[in-house]
């Protein structure tokens, strides 16, 4: 029998026992993983399988902390490292999608153009029955990221080949205007390290599942 697909794993959250209730499904991995990718093509077939409005994308890229504060804590040759997110910001948020169902939500996400954080890129409606978020750190045993994780039904590890990450990673970095040099600097002493770190909470998670041959995401805007 063939294993089931994440479209299908994702539609099984919202059946059976308390499927009225509000879910929500993490999904962690290294970057370049192909995550977002992910993410915003579940959100896309369950709102057509389900009506729209079902499911909604939030991403933990929408608190990376902006250039003016990196400069000011030193850490802007460290951009996308654990410390660079307010991981807190993104909890008290995950705690208010959990319990408000009568408000729309507004979350924030990152735009590779700017190279900065936008509020209110994305929103959850009083309807909506599955979020669907994504992040290096998901996995991560460092405070608060547990805290985080408690308030998942599932946590997915998308798993791609370091090859196939370092070429996206690449990619992604001269598409932002690096040469081939700095791309292969950063990729090495910035995204590798990253990428070790959340490998660690690979154990902690529900189930892998596949960050290649993904379908195209809506915009194509991914970070992967």
């Amino acid at each position: 029998m063939n294993e089931a697909t994440p479209t299908a794993l994702a539609l099984g959250l919202l059946r059976g026992p308390g499927s009225t209730a509000r879910t929500i499904l993490g999904l962690a991995g290294p970057p370049g993983a192909g995550k977002s990718t992910l993410a915003r093509h579940l959100v896309t077939e369950i709102n057509r399988a389900e009506g729209p409005g079902t499911a909604a994308y939030v991403p933990l890229d929408g608190f990376h902390l902006s250039a003016a504060q990196l400069d000011r804590l030193g850490l802007t040759h460290r951009k996308g490292a654990p410390a660079t997110f307010d991981a807190h910001g993104y909890l008290a948020l995950l705690q208010r999608i959990a319990a408000d169902r009568f408000q729309d939500i507004y979350v924030p996400d990152f735009d590779r153009t700017l190279d900065e954080p936008v509020a209110a890129r994305h929103v959850v409606h009083p309807q909506t029955r599955l979020v669907v978020t994504e992040g290096n750190y998901l996995a991560s045993t460092d405070t608060p990221w547990p805290d985080a994780r408690r308030l998942l039904r599932e946590l997915w590890y998308v798993h791609a080949d370091d090859t196939v990450r370092e070429d996206r990673l690449l990619r992604r970095h001269r598409d932002g205007g690096r040469d081939e040099a700095t791309a292969r600097h950063w990729v090495t002493g910035n995204d590798h390290p990253n990428g070790e770190y959340v490998k660690a909470g690979r154990p902690l998670c529900t189930r892998t599942v596949s960050g290649t041959d993904l379908p195209l995401a809506p915009e194509s805007r991914t970070v992967l």
